[in-house]
């Protein structure tokens, strides 16, 4: 016995293959936003595991910052859910606040628990004096900005790699 490796259970053996069956339901529930939407920008990437292989069924939540005197409801205008597809992409519409950055909640197979990261943009001037993103050391701060895309306006790049090399910075909560 003493002389058998230890196996460390793998993202895809902790909590089975079934975490999609749930997301269906979750997102069909976020209110619609569509691009025609004044002020509205759309993010775009990937989720990606430490092996460099797209996750097919992540969910990403994105929060912003609550305005001074906004109504909070069930849904509100700040909130959107997006899946993952079978090649780990994602894309969400949403409003452009007031903060330079989302708050950003990962769920996915594999974790016992949410990830909890931001995400900002990298046309942001706020972000040079953005006391969490200061924080980060130099080299891991571009893991939570989304870099614009010269194809169109209002559009960003931003992937999520959830171990390993470039690993995303995570929160603790």
């Amino acid at each position: 016995m003493s002389g058998d490796p230890v196996q460390i259970p793998a993202g895809s053996q902790t909590v089975g293959p079934y975490f999609r069956i749930g997301l269906d339901y979750l997102i069909e529930r976020t209110p619609a936003l569509t691009l025609q939407t004044a002020g509205t920008i759309e993010v775009r990437g990937r989720v990606w595991d430490r092996d460099g292989a797209p996750v097919p069924d992540a969910m990403l939540e994105f929060w912003n910052a609550a305005e001074v005197g906004e109504e909070s409801g069930v849904f509100p205008a700040g909130f959107r859910r997006a899946a993952t597809d079978g090649d780990g992409n994602f894309s969400v519409v949403m409003a452009r606040a007031h903060a330079p950055h989302k708050l950003v909640l990962v769920f996915a197979r594999g974790l016992l628990r949410h990830l909890v990261t931001r995400v900002y943009f990298g046309d942001e001037q706020a972000n040079q004096g953005d006391a969490v993103l200061m924080t980060i050391p130099q080299e891991r701060r571009a893991t939570l900005i989304a870099q614009p895309d010269e194809s169109r306006a209002n559009l960003y790049r931003w992937d999520v790699i959830l171990q390993g090399t470039g690993e995303t910075v995570f929160f603790a909560w």
